[in-house]
This record gives C-alpha cells, sequence and structure tokens, in this order.
C-alpha cells in the first residue's frame, strides 16, 4: 500500500481526477434508516409542538423515506495530497441519501456538483451522475414489502383514521405504492469524479458517456476500466494558457485552463444563475456575499444551489469568501444554520413547503434565496453596490448579446442526462468509433483506419487529395470513406465542433465576460489600493506576530479619496474579514510568492493605468464600462478550437479473465487491482515530479534566511484566520462531541470578535476626541463610525440569536426584551426611571419603525447614546429563569464566564460619547424640556414680560415657543433636532418688571437624556447691558455622571458658549492675532470635512472662541473710555459715527447700507447683537475684508482709540485682511435665527 501511495500521490497535484466513486445500496447490510436524518425530524417536529416518536417514521411512504447510502467502491484507495473522506464524500454524492422507484415513477438521471473546503481553506470539486437501477436482491425487495405492509397497516388503524387522507397525500408516490410481485423496484446509485479543479463541463460529459455505456444495448468499445483508469492516471491537468483533449467512452472531450494573467478557472455556468435569478437580484445578493452576511441559498435542485453558489464566489474575483462555505448542506448538518457567523450555505427545499414554515434560527442579517421562485429576502438597511443602475446596464448588455433576458425568469431545468441516451446510435455511426468497435484487439489504438484518420485530422492534405480525384474521375475507396466518416463528424457542428462543443464555448465566453464586468468594477474602485496599505514591519516574521495590533490600511484616507455615492458601500466592505486577508496578502506578497488573485488583480489596475493615463481618472464616480471583453472570449476561444494537448488514449488494460463483464442497465463490478495504482512511467507525472523536487530544494534553500518552516506556517495560518469565528465545518464527523467542540468555538469567536470590535470603537473614537482637542490626525469618519456601530448591532443579534429554543420574530434580541418587559409587568415591577431598560417602550412608540430588527437596532443605538448598553444587557441577562426558559444549554448567554467578558467590554464604550440615535433617526418626534435659570439677585428672577424662546440644532429648529409669565419650565414635542446648538432667548419688554438677568438656559432631550447648558450671565430689557431684548445662545454638551442618575451632570470645560459680557484680563496684542487666526481656521477645517459631519457653523462663528469673538477682542483693543458719562460705550456706536459715504467711495456705501439695515430691523438685539450679526453678514457677502480699511481710515477713529490701538496699525490690518481673505473660497451660510428680519 505505501508503493501504492507514492506512485499515485507523487502525480496527483497534476492529474485531472483524484477519485472515482461508486455509492449506493449495500446488499449485504440491507435497508437502514438514515438515523441522522430521521433525527432531525423528529427534533423539528418536537420544536414546532408535536410529539415525536420513531413510529411517526410511518407516516411516510417507505418509497419516500431516507435510507442511508454507502460508498461502495473508490479508485484509488488513498492519495496523499487529498486524503479521502469516506463519510463526508456519500454524505454529498448522496444528500437525500438513498431514494427508491417503481417502474411507473420518473427514473430521470440527475447531475449535481459540490466541494469540500479543507481546514486550510483549499477545496476540492465533486462531480455526481445520479441513476437508478433495478434491485436484484429478494432480500431488499422483501423488505421494501414489509415495511409498506407496515405503511399500510399504520394508516388504517383507528388511531389514524382521521389523518388517513393527509396521510395519503403525504405519501407522495404514484400509483398504489409497492407490490414486490406486480411491481419493479430501483434504487439510486451515483458515479462520482473527485477532481482538484471545477472543469464541470468536462466530468459532466464524461460521467454522462459512462452511464450511457452502461445502459446501451451494445457494450462499450473497451471495459469501463479502461476509461476510469485514462481519466485517473493518464489524462493531466491542462497546463496554464492551454488547452487539454482527452477522450471519454464515445467521443472526445475538452478543457481549458486559463492563462497566468487572465481571470481563474470557472466552469460553472453563471448563464443559469443569471437566468434563475435575474441581473438586479443577482448583484444585490453579490453585494450581501461582499458585506459578509449571512446567506441561504433555497432550492429543490442540488445542481442550482452549486451554480449560484459557486458563481457568486467566483464574482468575487479579486477577493475570497472567508467563512463558512458549504453549497449542499445534508440534511444531517442543517444544525449549522444556528451558526452565529457569516455563512453562504445551500438548502434543499422540498416540494411543496411553503417559506413561511422555514423556520431559521436567525433572520436579521439573513439573506433568504428562494431560486426556484426567482425571489429574495434582503437583509434592513444594507448599503448598495456602486453605480448599482449602470453595472446592471452594462451586465444585462452583455447578456443580450448572447441572446439571454436580463430579467431572468423560469430557465429550463438540468436537461435530463438520458436524453442523450436516443443518441447513441447516431453518435455510434461515425467513422473513427465504427473502427473502434470493430477493433479485434480491443482497443482504440491498433486500427489502421484510426492511425490515418488520426493523422490527417486538420490536415489540407486530404482536401487537395479528394479535390484531385474528384476531377480526374478517379474513385479511392478507401480515402472516400474516410472523407466521409470526417464529415459526418463535421457536419454537426461549426467548424468541425459538435453542437454540444459550441454550446459549452458560448458559455465560456459569456462566463469570462460576465466576470469581466465584475472585476473591471474592483478594478475602477480600489484603483489606488496600494497607496493607503500600510507596511510598517521590517519583516515576516515581525508582521506575523504582530499582526492583531497592527493597522495595515489607511481606511479614513482611502474613504475621504473616494467619489461620495461610493461610500456607503465601501466603509462597510473596508471592514470585511475578505478585504481584511486580502491587505495582507498584498503585504506578505513583498516576503514571498505573489497570491495569484492578487497578481492577476494588480495586473489589470496597471493595465487599466496605461489605458487611463491619469490615475484621478479612475477614482471619479462616472461608470467606466470594461474595455476587456473582446479580449478575454478571443482568448478562450482560441484554446479550445485549437487544441494545445492530447491526453493518452484509453487503452486495454491486464485484466484478469471472466472479469468486467458486461451486463445491460447494471454498473459492473469493477476491478480494484487494476484501479488501485497509475503507471510508473508517466512523462508528465516525471516532469512534474522533478519540478516539484526543484521547488522543494529551493525553499529549502531559503529557509534559513527567514524563520522555521512549520513556525511560519503556524504564524501565516493564524494571521489568515484572525477574524474568521470557525473554521469550514467537517462533514465527516458528526458525533456529540464535535458538535459541542464546534458550538464551543462559536462562543470563543463572538467573545473574541466583541473584544476586536469594542477596541476597534473605543480607540478610533478616543482617536477623534484627541484630534478635536488638537493632537493628532483624524481618523475615523462619521460614516466610518456609523458603519462599526452597525456591525456591532449585528454582532449583538448573533449573539442573541445562538443557541435559542424556539425563534420568535426576526429579532432574537427584540424577542428577548419583549419578554423581559411582559415578565417584569406582570410582576408589577416597571419603574419610572429612564436609566432602566423600560426605555424599549419609546421605541415601541416610534411609528417610523416597522420591523422587529429595526427596533432592537434603534434600542441598542439608544442605549450605546446613554452609556447604558452594557447596564442594560446585564440587567436583561439578570432574569436567569428567563434565559434558560429562551436558550439551550451551550447558547453564549448561558455561558457565564463569556457573558461577563462580554458585557465587560461592552462597559468600556462608555468611556466616549456617542450620538448614534440621534444622528439616524432624524425625523422620530422627541420630548424636550427646558429650564431658564435666572441669576437670583433682587428681583432679577421675576418679570412681567411674555418670554419666548427657540431651539435650534443641527437638524432644524423648534420654531418661537410661548412661556407662560414666572414659569421657567417647559415641555415641547418636536422632531429630532440633532445635537442642539443655539437657544433664542427673549422677551417683549412688557410690564413693570421687563428687566430680566439670566444665567443659562438647560435644554434636555428626554429620550436620549443628553441635556445642554447654554450660558447667557447678561441682562434682558431696555436701557440695561446694550439694551437687547433677545439673545442667541451658544449650547455646549453636559456630560452626565456615572451613577444611575443620568440627567446631572459634572461641570467639564465646554466645547463652545455664548461669549460672556466681563472680560477681567485684557489679552495681548499676540494672543488677540493668534485667537482670529484660529477662529478662521476652524472655519476652514470645517468646510475641509464631509458635509454631512461638518456640524454647526453658527458656533464657529458665534461662540466662545469664534470668528465674532475674536473680532471684538480686535476692535476693543485701545477703546479710550470704556464708559462715557456712566454709560456704556460699545463697538457698535463706532459704527455708527461713519453715516456719510462721500469721502470714502462704495466700499463705505455698502457698510453703511448695512448697518442701516440692521438698526432699522424690527428685532431688538442690542449693540452686541448687532456688532455679530454685521460681522456674520460680511463673512457671508466676502465684504469684511474691504470694510477693515475704511474702518482704519475713519477720521472719528483718533478720538475714539488710543494710538497703539491695533486699528490704527496699518500692518496688522493689512495681516488681518489678508487672513479674513482666506474664507472667500468656502460658501458661508447662516441660520436664518440669526438673519431673520434683515432687509438688505
Amino acid at each position: 500500500m505505501s508503493a501504492t501511495m507514492s506512485g499515485s500521490g507523487s502525480a496527483a497535484p497534476c492529474r485531472f481526477a483524484h477519485y472515482f466513486v461508486i455509492c449506493g445500496i449495500d446488499n449485504e447490510t440491507g435497508l437502514e434508516p438514515d438515523a441522522l436524518a430521521v433525527l432531525f425530524r423528529l427534533l423539528m417536529k418536537i420544536r414546532d409542538g408535536g410529539s415525536g416518536s420513531v413510529r411517526e417514521n410511518f407516516d411516510q411512504s417507505p418509497l419516500k423515506r431516507t435510507f442511508k447510502s454507502k460508498v461502495l467502491a473508490h479508485y484509488p484507495e488513498n492519495i496523499e495530497c487529498n486524503p479521502f473522506d469516506q463519510d463526508a464524500v456519500n454524505m454529498l454524492c448522496m444528500p437525500k441519501g438513498l431514494s427508491f422507484r417503481t417502474q411507473r415513477d420518473s427514473r430521470t438521471p440527475q447531475f449535481h456538483s459540490f466541494l469540500i473546503t479543507r481546514e486550510d481553506g483549499s477545496r476540492t470539486y465533486g462531480f455526481v451522475h445520479t441513476f437508478y437501477e433495478e434491485v436484484t436482491s429478494p432480500q431488499i425487495c422483501s423488505a421494501m414489502q414489509t415495511l409498506h405492509q407496515m405503511h399500510q397497516a399504520e394508516h388504517n388503524s383507528p388511531s389514524s383514521t382521521s389523518s388517513l387522507q393527509g396521510g395519503r397525500r403525504s405519501c407522495g408516490c404514484s400509483g398504489e405504492g409497492y407490490d414486490s410481485v406486480r411491481d419493479t423496484l430501483y434504487v439510486s446509485k451515483a458515479m462520482c469524479l473527485i477532481t482538484p479543479m471545477p472543469f464541470m463541463h468536462a466530468c459532466k460529459r464524461f460521467l454522462s458517456q459512462v452511464h450511457r455505456a452502461v445502459i446501451s444495448h451494445q457494450p462499450p468499445p473497451l471495459p469501463l476500466e479502461s476509461y476510469i483508469y485514462n481519466i485517473l492516471y493518464e489524462v493531466p491537468l491542462p497546463p496554464p494558457g492551454r488547452s487539454l483533449k482527452f477522450h471519454g467512452v464515445y467521443e472526445p472531450i475538452l478543457c481549458q485552463r486559463p492563462g497566468v494573467g487572465e481571470l481563474p478557472l470557472a466552469d460553472f455556468p453563471l448563464s443559469e444563475a443569471f437566468q434563475l435569478l435575474g441581473v438586479e437580484n443577482l448583484v444585490q445578493i453579490f453585494t450581501c456575499v461582499l458585506l459578509e452576511m449571512q446567506i441561504l441559498l433555497y432550492s429543490q435542485d442540488y445542481q442550482r444551489l452549486m451554480v449560484v453558489a459557486e458563481g457568486i464566489t467566483t464574482l468575487l474575483f479579486p477577493f475570497q469568501w472567508q467563512h463558512v462555505y458549504v453549497p449542499i448542506l445534508p440534511a444531517s448538518l442543517l444544525h449549522f444554520l444556528d451558526a452565529p457567523v457569516p455563512y453562504l450555505m445551500g438548502l434543499q427545499s422540498k416540494e411543496g413547503t411553503d417559506r413561511s414554515k422555514l423556520e431559521l434560527p436567525q433572520e436579521a442579517n439573513l439573506c433568504f434565496v428562494d431560486i426556484d421562485s426567482h425571489c429574495i429576502e434582503l437583509p434592513e438597511d444594507f448599503p448598495q453596490f456602486p453605480n448599482k443602475t449602470e453595472f446592471i446596464q452594462e451586465l444585462s448588455e452583455v447578456l443580450l448579446s448572447f441572446g439571454l433576458s436580463p430579467e431572468g425568469g423560469n430557465a429550463s431545468p438540468e436537461p435530463a442526462v438520458s436524453s442523450q441516451t436516443s443518441m447513441l446510435e447516431k453518435e455510434l455511426k461515425s467513422t473513427s468509433l465504427s473502427e473502434l468497435v470493430d477493433d479485434r484487439k480491443n482497443g482504440n489504438l491498433g486500427g489502421e483506419a484510426l492511425d490515418v484518420l488520426e493523422l490527417l485530422q486538420g490536415n489540407p492534405t486530404l482536401e487537395r487529395l479528394q479535390a484531385l480525384a474528384k476531377r480526374t474521375g478517379v474513385k479511392v475507396a478507401r480515402l472516400e470513406a474516410l472523407a466521409v466518416g470526417q464529415k459526418a463528424v463535421g457536419e454537426e457542428g461549426v467548424g468541425g465542433r459538435s453542437p454540444a462543443e459550441e454550446e459549452e464555448l458560448k458559455n465560456a465566453k459569456l462566463n469570462v465576460q460576465l466576470r469581466e464586468v465584475f472585476a473591471a468594477r474592483f478594478a475602477t474602485m480600489f484603483a489606488d489600493y496600494e497607496s493607503f496599505v500600510i507596511q510598517n514591519s521590517p519583516d515576516l516574521e515581525s508582521w506575523l506576530t504582530n499582526r492583531e495590533q497592527m493597522h495595515n490600511f489607511d481606511k479614513a484616507s482611502f474613504l475621504s479619496d473616494q467619489p461620495e455615492p461610493y461610500l456607503p458601500f465601501l466603509s462597510h466592505f473596508i471592514e470585511t474579514q475578505m478585504f481584511a486577508t486580502f491587505i495582507d496578502n498584498k503585504i506578505m506578497s513583498q516576503w514571498e510568492e505573489k497570491e495569484l488573485l492578487l497578481r492577476v488583480f494588480d495586473g489589470r489596475i496597471e493595465k487599466a493605468r496605461l489605458y487611463n493615463v491619469r490615475a484621478p481618472s479612475l477614482r471619479s464616480s462616472v461608470y467606466q464600462k470594461c474595455t476587456f471583453l473582446k479580449e478575454s472570449a478571443q482568448a478562450i476561444e482560441q484554446r479550445l478550437r485549437k487544441i494545445d494537448h492530447t491526453a493518452i488514449h484509453p487503452h486495454l488494460l491486464d485484466m484478469k479473465i471472466g472479469q468486467g463483464k458486461y451486463q445491460h442497465s447494471f454498473f459492473p463490478k469493477l476491478q480494484a487491482d487494476v484501479l488501485a495504482s497509475g503507471p510508473t512511467n508517466n512523462k508528465w507525472s516525471n516532469r512534474t515530479c522533478s519540478t516539484q523536487r526543484r521547488v522543494d530544494r529551493h525553499r529549502q534553500q531559503n529557509d534559513h534566511l527567514v524563520l522555521d518552516n512549520d513556525l511560519k506556517e503556524k504564524y501565516m495560518q493564524e494571521a489568515r484566520n484572525l477574524g474568521k469565528n470557525l473554521r469550514q465545518p467537517k462533514l465527516s464527523d458528526l458525533s456529540p462531541a464535535v458538535i459541542a467542540q464546534t458550538n464551543w468555538k462559536f462562543v470563543e469567536g463572538l467573545l473574541k470578535e466583541c473584544k476586536m470590535k469594542t477596541k476597534r470603537m473605543l480607540v478610533e473614537k478616543m482617536g477623534r476626541e484627541a484630534v478635536e482637542l488638537g493632537h493628532g490626525e483624524v481618523n475615523i469618519t462619521g460614516l466610518e463610525e456609523n458603519t462599526l456601530i452597525a456591525s456591532l448591532c449585528d454582532l449583538l443579534e448573533r449573539i442573541w440569536s445562538h443557541g435559542l429554543q424556539v425563534k420568535q420574530g426576526k429579532s432574537a434580541l427584540w424577542s428577548h426584551l419583549v419578554h423581559y418587559q411582559t415578565r417584569e409587568e406582570k410582576n408589577e415591577q416597571l419603574l419610572e426611571s429612564p436609566g432602566k431598560i423600560y426605555m424599549s417602550l419609546h421605541i415601541q412608540s416610534m411609528g417610523e419603525i416597522k420591523t422587529d430588527v429595526g427596533r432592537a437596532r434603534a434600542w441598542i443605538r439608544l442605549s450605546l447614546e446613554k452609556k447604558l448598553l452594557s447596564q442594560h444587557l446585564k440587567q436583561l441577562l439578570s432574569n436567569q429563569a428567563l434565559t434558560k426558559k429562551l436558550y439551550k444549554r451551550y447558547a453564549f448567554l448561558r455561558c457565564e464566564e463569556e457573558k461577563e467578558q462580554f458585557l465587560f467590554h461592552l462597559l468600556s464604550l462608555n468611556a466616549v460619547d456617542y450620538f448614534c440615535f440621534t444622528s439616524v433617526f432624524t425625523t422620530i418626534m422627541i420630548p424636550y424640556r427646558a429650564v431658564i435659570i435666572p441669576i437670583k439677585k433682587l428681583s432679577n428672577a421675576m418679570t412681567t414680560s411674555n418670554p419666548w424662546l427657540c431651539v435650534s440644532g443641527e437638524l432644524g429648529d423648534s420654531g418661537i415657543l410661548q412661556i407662560t409669565k414666572n414659569v421657567l419650565e417647559m415641555t415641547f414635542d418636536c422632531q429630532n433636532l440633532g445635537k442642539l446648538t443655539t437657544v433664542q432667548l427673549g422677551h417683549d419688554n412688557s410690564g413693570l418688571l421687563a428687566k430680566w438677568l439670566v444665567d443659562c438656559v438647560m435644554v434636555r432631550n428626554e429620550i436620549t437624556c443628553h441635556t445642554y447648558k447654554f450660558p447667557c450671565g447678561r441682562w434682558l430689557g431696555k436701557g440695561v447691558d446694550d439694551g437687547s431684548l433677545e439673545r442667541v445662545l451658544i449650547g455646549e454638551f453636559v456630560v452626565p455622571c456615572n451613577d444611575d442618575d443620568g440627567g446631572r451632570g459634572s461641570k467639564t470645560p465646554p466645547l463652545q458658549r455664548s461669549p460672556s459680557q466681563i472680560r477681567r484680563i485684557k489679552p495681548t496684542t499676540v494672543q488677540i492675532q493668534e485667537s482670529i487666526g484660529e477662529a478662521v481656521n476652524s472655519i476652514i477645517k470645517h468646510f475641509h470635512k464631509p458635509e454631512k459631519e461638518r456640524g454647526s457653523l453658527t458656533v464657529l462663528l458665534c461662540g466662545e472662541g469664534g470668528l465674532v469673538w475674536a473680532l471684538e477682542q480686535f476692535f476693543h483693543h485701545g477703546f479710550r473710555s470704556a464708559r462715557i458719562f456712566q454709560k456704556n460705550v460699545f463697538v457698535w456706536d463706532f459704527y455708527g459715527k461713519l453715516k456719510t459715504p462721500e469721502p470714502l467711495g462704495l466700499n463705505c456705501e455698502s457698510f453703511c447700507r448695512y448697518v442701516n439695515a440692521i438698526n432699522n430691523m424690527p428685532r431688538n438685539i442690542g449693540k452686541d447683537g448687532k456688532f455679530q450679526l454685521l460681522v456674520c453678514l460680511g463673512a457671508r457677502d466676502r465684504l469684511l475684508p474691504q470694510w477693515l480699511p475704511l474702518l482704519a481710515e475713519c477720521p472719528v477713529i483718533t478720538r475714539m482709540y488710543e494710538e497703539n490701538a491695533l486699528l490704527r496699525d496699518k500692518l496688522t490690518v493689512s495681516s488681518l485682511i489678508a487672513v479674513l481673505e482666506t474664507l472667500h473660497d468656502f460658501p458661508i451660510t447662516l441660520e436664518s435665527s440669526l438673519t431673520k428680519s434683515v432687509e438688505l
């Protein structure tokens, strides 16, 4: 056996096929129920409220029950590079187990494919041809007869009379059941080829020809062992960029492999996937896959599941799916749908099954694809693919050019494999096959005619000889026969190709053109990705050991460099594991050979740059069509029309006499000894082995330059698995211990993901706050922050969906909240405190949110904004009785230690401020509470006038709100104002006590509990202070205390506030100039932020440290006297001296026009308010630099300013003008609260 292993294993990586497998019924063991499938059905029935017992299996007809299949034979025994996994192969070859039929039932053969993903990520493909074979064992027929009688007795018993009709309907079989005397019994059997590469069409044709040989009335030209031996050991993989022809039983088979610079091999027909789903649906599914959501494919046809799954993953180039990938999920593995990780799985639907009855563990982040119904169910709130409309249009054009409808529709079902059997006699009429059958040596290499025909194939000599013979009238019988034979083959297709081969060529060209369109989109979006890759490690070992702590990609800079329409999608996509792996491969390529997909993609980008010349044009949001369609299709056509290599023909083997006897419609028992090992003198295998030895020697020579191979492999595997929560599920081991181990890995993965997400959110958010305080560079945008929070919402949903006992609603978290609230209400423990978990009542009352998933996400965002997320979840999980009722023992929420760590990680988010609820739910109605706090001195707390209030935020204002006299508190409902920025406070100056000294105004959002303080410290009233009856106050956010009372605030340094009147310390000249520069810089930075993240410009203009405040310091510098005759003098009094524009021209005219308009408006905003409004209007209309020389040259300046005043220093005024002119590049817009009633 060791010799066999080495002999077959050494060349295995370059063999076309690794194994040939036969699965079916074992006559020795007889009928065995598929215990795992039966157990699953019983558990599902019990879960749905029914009663479960083994006897319930009698409700089904025996012909429709699940029986265990076995691997009857596989050749060779084992291959070192691809060990044979018998259980997995058996499960995937016959996912439903054995299927029985009678002569009345349809027995059409079916073809499907599957793949097995190993733990290292490598894939092995399987291609299965399932057919029906007559049961000849009397024991099997007798057992089926007995089962049928028991089934009838069960249905005829009195206890089941009421359900008799339903039972008969559920039987699902035609006719009257099974009678061993009257009926012929058939059972399913499967042939399978296991290959290292997905040559689907070639494997399908080979298996089809083998089956045709089995059911044909004539024996095949050679024993079946010859053809199986040939494809296992003598047919190599085609080299990259080459085509290969090998021979099946009746006709040659072609396959081709893309070249080094082309898109990787993809042989599954994309045309079928597009026809099944339509272009728009497929693009939506493709987007969900890119964003690593959970995708569940649903169809009755296994091959449809495989075609759609492989088609979508093929289109991901240059990225690769990094999570659980099971295109065909056997019934015994349905518990994997409970996995709280991204997955792409295919589930077979039963005929007549309603989608509404399919209960899935979690649907909050699920994309459900019903392939047979051509419909999809998408997750909520996921971003659209960039340029989606133009993208769909280009794909539609490609499909139309091949005669296919972009809308898809009822694509014709997979053509029955047996339909080709009717062509068998016609196929056998070709010259080459006739000679092959008549060959007395029972081989296809000894006949003279075949030699001549092979020699003259495609040779112009034959045509010249035929033409010459025709002109001279000479008939050469043998040559004529050859010519007729060749013509017979050639007439079946274009250019000597059969219709089937032409169809394959068409599919291959369509495949590559559709893939090129997708690849071109990524080449456009990531044209400059290399510029943002961070490579800061000196060698591979240091990078691998520190991989988890490193930032490998400058995400913020990358997003800021992209077109705005791309941002919603890209901000989510660059957080995925597939993008992280792509960047890891790019970094590792500087130390090792570049990964294949990366090498091809980088080549595409270089090619695009040559076409576009200027890189910036690649980043434009203008849609650019793919330019490689014809080129890629021509490459495939050239390979398939001109064959590069021909494999060794099948030939007679050294077989034992009397074995391998042909029997019509029965697959023979193959001779294992001739199929166990391959030849030892194969040229291509020897060449491959020598090449492999050279590679091994080269690797060994370089080992000492880096690090030990085993250690390196360990590091690389850990680095590549970083962020992956689960390896690929192992199909061959389904013991309870393995299932428990898998669930434990789920728990560990969820905890690790929580740690990484909270750490990322905390570091990025704290980094941004540090930037706002003047430290470092910003490394997170509002869009990126929203992406991280959406990712946290998804994680919490997956945690709450893990291990559910019974699914109730699409959101497991919201269902748990509702259960908890109902129980607490019954216990009469509902409290009024806003810090309690019952803020879910606010969410329930929000009519704008229609679904449970949306309510859960709103609840998470609200809790996070209130810094109560960890506290609320801890309180939710404190009811252990409820948790035990809702969750199984292995669920994450019932693992005490991991649950505590999870809550601790969430608690760390309280260190930063989030406005993730306020900024997202912008249209909801929110209750606000406003409190006016006067300075309690004498009678200043009382006023006889009628006060009013107007609250403004980043999203709008409340309008004028009248306040009841002497009532200093009011509540009002208003559409979400966002972060509050300003409050306008005023009164009508009526009554005897019209003067009002206000300390501040406090406004509280009653849902988020955010409190804002608006300092004032000024009088409102005529004849006092500056005579203002209304003031615009700038707000500061009050940070809540850490105790349970989130309403009280602690004194913290304000970000912005209203400028105070008292200026006890006079600033120096340098300080004034610096404050003006900082104010202007803040405005410039404001406009360089993305529009959605800019916040309020009013704060930068009128707040503490704003432009108005800085210019006011400038104009106050060197004032001769602050008071004249016991009366305050303001800067506005100086402006009032400029009444005659004649001596100073147009600039003075515009200045006087603005001053008069402000003086004449009906609002009484006081002299400081008028100065503030003049500065704001001048900044908006770009007039401040024109007015400054006018004020500096005014004759009254000598009477009102000291000689050393900044306004009288020409050099200072000139520098100030230059600074203010930098604002001319930006469109300054003012809030209506500042400019209303001003007529200009």
